[in-house]
């Protein structure tokens, strides 16, 4: 690529560069950009550019919490057109945020129109909807012209904004934030400013101090729409003190008696950022989908509160059932997840605990007290300056005047015969006549002795630290009484509980027990008849199909299908379709593949054991809970591969087990001859010189093996001592009458 630079036929303003440079360089651009100027905020004040601007536009539109208000789209225009070059959308909807209770823990914009609800709605059009600033923007704002902090030029040089604001409240902890960045995201929850001020306090005390005695004053998340935090301790020290976690937050609810044993839930708090509307909906999802059956109904009855109604199926049902079975399928429990992603001193992006972001906001106080002092200081100085000319004016009061009557130039008279400063020269010369008392002298002169006093204060506070650290708790003890219980919303919302131990509830518990008919066809249509109707019904099926698996079942029981390519899965009875038609594929309850055939289709019963086998004559015991399935994919237990597939799954009901080939030989031997494993191919059950397995059964020995003749009578053989040899034997020709299919059944 460097040849090419010297080519004559290039533009000389043409760079050539490797791609790889070229696009790592900018993309690095890029990413710089939005980690520091979009989505991470500031440790020091809370917030990221964007809401920095926008209470900045409104400090400049003098839109105090007191004041009037301004139509929204006036506060979006002023930010875009002055400080944030985005689109005004973004910015109205990020102010808009700022206004939602139920988004923001202390909300820094006080929104007059429909700003959105909890149920997820969009605010109304910026043109439609007014708003000001709250005391706690104007907390953030307090010393802005004080000279508290620095400030830079706009993104077009015409104005100036702040870097930060001097924010005199942890805002970062108390609003939390959120945000995706590149390759790193934040995201942390709100807190309670008393209970922060306490911990700063406690900071300013023991600067030492360690991560968990924070935890007395900060013992967690304090979210707007309350709710229960039900993490334990643990959990949550380890959290603040890696600056990653998660919070499990669940509803607040209680019981309603409604009289005549009847009882309903009422939900009266919500989980942090869960959409009401959206929330229903997922529990009306459930039960029409019959997961959660013990739920009869959902309402929702808020107004200005929250108000979910929860109606049980029937009065028997436990309430602490229900409700942990929502935590489990719904967002009446939700994990808040904690990564305080943030940026130290406005550039460098870094997770901290706890403690490290409370030691960044006293630091930037700290830094705004001495900014503020010193440009008091500065003030004290000049007026000093001016008063010391005005007491000189005063005192010689005549020839002052005679010179600003008589001189074409009174000012520099006036600084060589009184030794005045051209600032106190100045100052004489704007003075107005009605200032010309006796009076004002005596004024001057106190006014003078009080400046000396607060300098000397100031000049005492910026020389020493704990002077400085004094003024500063002073600050944050009138901050944490001002929004602390007696302010508007102040009080902790989100309380504290221990989750308990949370079983498992057992299929019965969540499905009404019904009995049913379990039919399923030969080409693997399967339906669930109501009731249990007689097995030899006569049943409809489609054209070309027939009736091959027809047994009774409840809708509690769960189903396993065993499939050629040695798979079980698992198939909730309850979920199968209605008996009315001809019910739908198997294949599409689970993931059979098209070329595997169902070999078996029964009732799974705890405990019990299968025998297993393959086509090849290979087979083993497996416990029938090892085989159950969680997933459509099912389990894989009889390995088979090439032509070999499985041939049989039937219960161990017995001592022996009777083998027939496809070449008429049967076999017995000792159930006990064969081993339990959970999956694999498995030992020879049955030697074959051609051909392979065609059935297999396990019985009594002393009660016979059975079978039905070709002329459907069920014959009995008690002498098996012909057929009885060790597993793996050749085995010898089946009894005269055995079927002409070689099947037992």
């Amino acid at each position: 690529m460097s040849d090419l630079t010297d080519d004559p036929n290039m533009n000389p303003s043409e760079v050539s560069e490797p791609l790889r440079r070229a696009i790592g360089e900018r993309y690095l651009t890029y990413a710089l950009s939005t980690i520091m100027h979009r989505a991470l905020p500031d440790a020091r004040d809370g917030l990221k550019p964007v809401h920095r601007r926008i209470l900045y536009a409104m400090s400049r539109l003098r839109l105090t919490a007191s004041g009037s208000f301004l139509k929204s789209a006036k506060i979006s225009g002023d930010t875009m057109g002055d400080f944030h070059p985005h689109g005004d959308a973004a910015i109205y909807d990020a102010m808009a945020r700022l206004a939602q209770d139920f988004n923001v823990r202390y909300p820094l914009v006080d929104g007059q129109g429909n700003f959105g609800n909890i149920d997820g709605d969009n605010p109304a059009a910026s043109r439609y909807t007014e708003a000001r600033m709250t005391i706690a923007a104007e907390a953030l704002l307090e010393g802005l012209n004080e000279n508290a902090v620095d400030f830079r030029d706009n993104y077009d040089g015409r104005l100036e904004e702040p870097v930060v604001l001097p924010a005199s409240f942890p805002n970062l902890l108390a609003n939390g934030s959120s945000g995706i960045a590149v390759g790193m995201a934040t995201n942390i929850p709100p807190h309670n400013i008393e209970e922060l001020c306490n911990a700063c306090l406690h900071l300013i005390k023991s600067p030492d101090a360690r991560d968990e005695t924070l935890l007395n004053h900060v013992p967690g998340p304090d979210f707007p729409t309350g709710g229960i935090i039900v993490e334990p301790r643990e959990s949550i020290a380890q959290a603040y003190r890696t600056g990653r976690g998660a919070f499990r937050l669940r509803c607040k609810w209680e019981l309603e008696d409604l009289g005549r044993g009847q009882w309903q839930i009422v939900v009266t708090e919500i989980p942090y950022q869960v959409q009401k509307s959206r929330l229903i909906e997922k529990i009306a999802e459930l039960i029409q989908t019959k997961k959660l059956p013990i739920l009869a109904d959902v309402r929702d009855e808020s107004a200005d509160d929250i108000r979910l109604i929860l109606e049980p199926k029937s009065k028997n049902v436990d309430p602490d059932v229900l409700m942990n079975m929502l935590f489990r399928t719904s967002d009446l429990e939700v994990r808040f997840s904690l990564n305080m992603n943030v940026l130290i001193d406005g550039r460098t992006p870094k997770v901290c605990s706890l403690k490290e972001v409370l030691r960044a906001f006293l630091d930037h106080r700290r830094e705004v007290l001495l900014r503020r002092s010193q440009h008091r200081l500065d003030k004290i100085d000049h007026r000093l300056e001016v008063l010391e000319g005005y007491i000189t004016a005063f005192l010689n009061l005549d020839r002052v005047i005679e010179i600003i009557r008589t001189e074409d130039e009174p000012k520099p008279v006036m600084m060589a015969e009184f030794d005045l400063t051209d600032v106190q020269a100045e100052a004489i010369l704007n003075m107005r006549l009605r200032s010309l008392r006796k009076l004002e002298e005596m004024e001057l002169r106190r006014e003078r002795d009080e400046l000396m006093k607060e300098r000397t204060d100031l000049q005492d506070l910026l020389a020493s630290d704990d002077l400085q650290w004094t003024r500063i708790a002073d600050q944050l003890r009138e901050t944490r009484k001002k929004f602390g219980k007696d302010y508007d919303g102040g009080a902790r919302r989100t309380q504290f509980a221990e989750a308990g131990e949370v079983e498992d509830v057992p299929l019965e518990a969540m499905i009404e027990k019904e009995p049913i008919t379990v039919v399923c066809s030969k080409m693997g249509w399967v339906r669930a008849m109501k009731g249990h109707i007689p097995l030899d019904q006569e049943l409809k099926f489609k054209d070309g199909d027939e009736g091959r698996f027809v047994f009774h079942a409840e809708t509690t029981d769960r189903l396993l299908v065993f499939g050629s390519n040695g798979r079980f899965y698992t198939v909730s009875a309850a979920n199968l379709p209605g008996g009315r038609g001809m019910g739908e594929p198997l294949r599409l309850m689970v993931d059979l593949p098209n070329e595997a055939e169902i070999i078996a289709l029964f009732i799974h019963i705890p405990g019990r054991k299968l025998l297993v086998a393959s086509s090849a004559g290979d087979g083993f015991i497996v416990p029938e809970d090892e085989v159950l399935a969680q997933t459509r994919s099912g389990k894989q237990v009889l390995n088979v591969r090439g032509d070999v597939r499985a041939q049989l799954a039937k219960p161990v009901d017995g001592d022996h087990v009777a083998c027939v080939g496809e070449n008429r030989k049967m076999l017995v031997f000792a159930v006990s001859e064969l081993p339990e494993m959970g999956r694999g191919k498995g030992v020879r059950l049955q030697k074959y010189k051609d051909g392979g397995l065609s059935d297999a059964t396990i019985f009594t020995l002393e009660q016979g093996l059975s079978w039905k003749d070709p002329a459907g009578r069920t014959r009995t053989e008690t002498d098996l001592a012909e057929w009885t040899t060790k597993r793996a034997a050749a085995g010898r020709m089946a009894p005269r009458g055995f079927p002409r299919d070689n099947k037992f059944t």
